[in-house]
């Protein structure tokens, strides 16, 4: 695939693709990311097997602080997408000077807010495992993956900002690429650091494998290692070798105000979102500790299992901001509509077959993802409840990124909380008493439905698409 797509062929204002044109530009910008999120699943299922060999306190300990890290990481997303739609909607007006001024202030903010929210973090890693209600013998190791996973935080948030930057220049192949390689990374560096120095036999071949023996606190040390290399990476493409970004003389390092007042105004609801909806995660993690041990485990496990399912959306959803924030730019709100809607059926259709799949198969991955049957069979039947909301998961997801590239951030924010909150948590609360691990997951399905329902209604409407952009914003800079 070439780095560098022509948007003239789409989005000049004679410009009138036909829709195998249009679809084949969805595809295009989503194949890449699909696949890096494919391997993102891959790493993950790896992780999971690896650390669940270890049993069920070790698997429970980085779940009991999973959906903390779902919180921090969200809201490092949400720093990214202020400054990148800003650089879709400016690419794709033909303002490259511009865009690569946004560029700079946004990597000088990512390292900023980075450290700043990796010391919060490493902060509150003590006291965060006990608070959450976690068993005496898994705190320790919660506790200390926490804390090594806050101080990645500033690579992290270089990753993802550097990543999403070339994404919304219409690069999906090199962040896709690169994420891949974290993946590989990843598991090289855990397979070093969770175990100890073992004898490995192949056929015809017996060598020993060097290892730390770190168990837990190794996975959250090869995560970070893995992070702080790509997060570089990331940022040397960006900056070096770039069609569209990569740096050039003239354009000063220095933060504008309109600039950062746009992406605050893109950012702020995203986070506040974020912080909302992570918090709920930690409420649910709160109703599912005092279920045990098994349940701790089941229930992260089976979030593992899902991302089967919903990352391919979330690949779509990349590039249906892409897409609407360079139709933004050009002022071709017909193509917005059109890519929204292409991008968001894709997404619904693609997951209808990944949920079916994990219905089908989810006591095979269970197999593959832990040796407790006692997991095994918890994880499941949650597994199972949760397919029947995969295609409308879909569209909250990819309607989302469309949204967000036109800069729709405040509504669909709204929207996210008012289900989280109003649905699932008390759903959850009424249900996991009496169902136990299984009540909290049927309540997890409802919302989901009910969030899908809610963001095509938002589509269908239309009024996303009267949002200020970043190009009108920043046409008053000198």
């Amino acid at each position: 695939m070439a780095r560098e797509i022509d948007w003239s062929l789409y989005l000049h204002p004679a410009a009138n693709p036909s829709l195998p044109e249009q679809l084949g530009l969805v595809l295009r910008l989503s194949i890449p990311a699909v696949l890096a999120e494919i391997s993102s699943i891959a790493m993950q299922y790896i992780d999971a097997a690896m650390v669940g060999s270890l049993g069920a306190t070790a698997t429970a300990a980085i779940g009991l602080v999973s959906s903390t890290t779902w919180l921090f990481g969200g809201i490092c997303v949400s720093i990214a997408a202020g400054f990148s739609v800003q650089i879709a909607q400016l690419t794709g007006g033909g303002q490259r000077e511009k865009a690569q001024s946004v560029l700079r202030q946004g990597l000088m903010a990512a390292l900023a807010f980075g450290v700043l929210i990796g010391a919060l973090g490493a902060g509150i890693s003590a006291g965060l495992p006990r608070w959450l209600h976690g068993a005496a013998e898994v705190c320790p190791d919660a506790s200390r993956y926490f804390l090594i996973y806050s101080c990645a935080l500033p690579f992290s948030l270089l990753r993802q900002a550097s990543g999403s930057m070339l994404q919304c220049s219409g690069d999906m192949r090199t962040p896709s690429v690169l994420n891949i390689a974290m993946c590989a990374l990843d598991v090289a560096f855990n397979g070093l650091l969770i175990f100890p120095t073992r004898t490995i036999v192949l056929p015809g071949f017996v060598f020993m494998m060097p290892g730390a023996g770190l168990g837990v606190m190794g996975a959250a040390l090869g995560t970070a290692l893995a992070e702080a290399v790509t997060g570089l990476l990331m940022a040397f493409f960006l900056c070096f070798r770039s069609p569209v970004l990569r740096l050039v003389k003239g354009v000063p390092w220095r933060m504008e105000r309109q600039c950062l007042r746009t992406a605050l105004r893109l950012s702020l609801p995203m986070a506040a979102e974020r912080i909302v909806t992570g918090g709920a995660y930690i409420a649910g993690t709160r109703i599912v500790a005092p279920l045990g041990t098994v349940a701790v485990a089941a229930n992260s496990l089976a979030v593992t299992a899902e991302s089967f399912c919903y990352m391919p959306g979330y690949g779509i959803g990349s590039a249906a901001t892409t897409l609407v924030g360079q139709s933004t730019g050009a002022n071709r709100k017909d193509l917005c509509r059109r890519f929204a809607y292409l991008s968001t059926a894709l997404g619904m259709g693609i997951m209808a077959v990944t949920g079916t799949l994990m219905f089908l198969l989810a006591p095979w991955m269970f197999s593959l993802l832990t040796p407790d049957p006692a997991i095994q069979d918890l994880g499941t039947c949650v597994l199972r409840i949760e397919a029947f909301a995969e295609p409308l998961f879909a569209a909250s997801i990819v309607a989302a990124g469309a949204l967000r590239g036109a800069g729709d951030t405040l509504v669909p924010s709204i929207l996210n909380l008012l289900s989280m909150w109003g649905v699932r948590i008390t759903m959850s609360m009424i249900l996991a008493p009496r169902f136990g691990l299984p009540g909290v997951w049927a309540a997890m399905c409802g919302e989901l439905c009910i969030r899908g329902v809610l963001f095509l209604i938002r589509l269908a409407r239309g009024k996303w698409l009267e949002q200020k952009h970043a190009l009108s914003a920043l046409e008053a800079e000198p």
